[in-house]
């Protein structure tokens, strides 16, 4: 694996139809929103695990792609693997753990990034009763934004099968006949959805805090294939249809870069369909028809006086 040279910024869009892509558990598991706007939101905390768990399905097993955060993983079990790595001689089971010097420390956290994809990639605070420090990640995400306002929806759901028998009997003393047609007592639910809403996000990769954590070249390219291929092994009901429908990557040519990334992102826009052609979005004065599929949209890359150094790659 070379070492990554290269800083990279990229911006991330998919979409969602007839589903809940993050729910708020504060608000009973909405699609989150901002109250202001009533634009989506996307937190980048589940972005990330999306993308962990593509690392975990398609590579399990390999050398240096396991993952550190997992449900249902025991965090301190995770820290005591390297301390059994760097004091192969001593015991430390059940032991509460520290680093006796920093030579130890850098060890530790060396070991930590060479073996979890997701430690080396976003970091880590692994300083929880067995310390191994803490690492900040070269690549970063921010939440993701719906391209318009979201109108989310809540529809009623039945479930006809009883858990227990005694539900099943109180289901059969709540049948009446109305009306010559029977209503049955049967467990009521909610389901949120969104519709249809395009989300857009931006992500960082620094190549300077890449040389303190490991994050290669190799690591970049299985990042961006994580990236286009997440959501084909997240399927569930809740979240109906998500997919990416395009990433685009700047590649600057040295590692601090060619030009500020948000001048890069201001290139980027997302205009709406309408009769062919691709027009501005402004909702105080535009009385377009709501958005139902990609084809509404039209993403455009302004390259006029384009900075040097700066390589765009549509990775999808």
């Amino acid at each position: 694996m070379t070492d990554l040279s290269c800083r990279h910024d990229f911006v991330l869009f998919f979409d969602v139809k007839n589903g809940n892509p993050n729910g708020d558990p504060d608000a009973g598991n909405l699609p989150r929103l901002d109250p202001e706007t009533g634009h989506g939101l996307v937190s980048d905390v589940s972005l990330k695990r999306k993308i962990r768990n593509y690392v975990e399905i398609a590579h399990a097993g390999e050398a240096g792609k396991a993952i550190y955060v997992q449900e249902g993983a025991i965090l301190n079990e995770q820290h005591r693997k390297a301390y059994e790595a760097v004091r192969p001689e001593e015991k430390t089971d059940g032991l509460k753990l520290n680093p006796k010097s920093d030579d130890e420390a850098n060890q530790l956290r060396r070991w930590m990034c060479a073996n979890f994809f997701d430690v080396r990639t976003f970091g880590a605070v692994m300083s929880t009763g067995v310390n191994c420090g803490q690492v900040r990640g070269p690549v970063q995400m921010t939440f993701a934004q719906s391209i318009e306002p979201i109108v989310p929806q809540e529809i009623s759901i039945t479930r006809m099968a009883a858990t227990t028998a005694k539900e099943k009997e109180q289901r059969r003393e709540g049948e009446t006949e109305e009306g010559g047609a029977r209503t049955d007592n049967r467990t009521m639910g909610r389901k949120h959805i969104v519709p249809y809403g395009l989300y857009r996000a931006h992500g960082f990769v620094s190549a300077k805090l890449a040389e303190q954590t490991g994050f290669s070249d190799t690591d970049l390219d299985l990042l961006i294939e994580a990236l286009g291929a997440m959501f084909e092994h997240d399927r569930s009901a809740a979240r109906g249809e998500m997919a990416v429908r395009k990433l685009i990557v700047f590649r600057h040519d040295t590692a601090l870069g060619r030009a500020p990334a948000h001048q890069l992102f201001d290139r980027v826009a997302v205009l709406r369909s309408i009769d062919g052609e691709g027009r501005a979005i402004n909702r105080r004065l535009d009385n377009y028809p709501p958005a139902r599929a990609i084809s509404d949209y039209v993403v455009t890359i302004d390259r006029e006086e384009w900075p040097e150094g700066v390589e765009i790659i549509e990775a999808v």
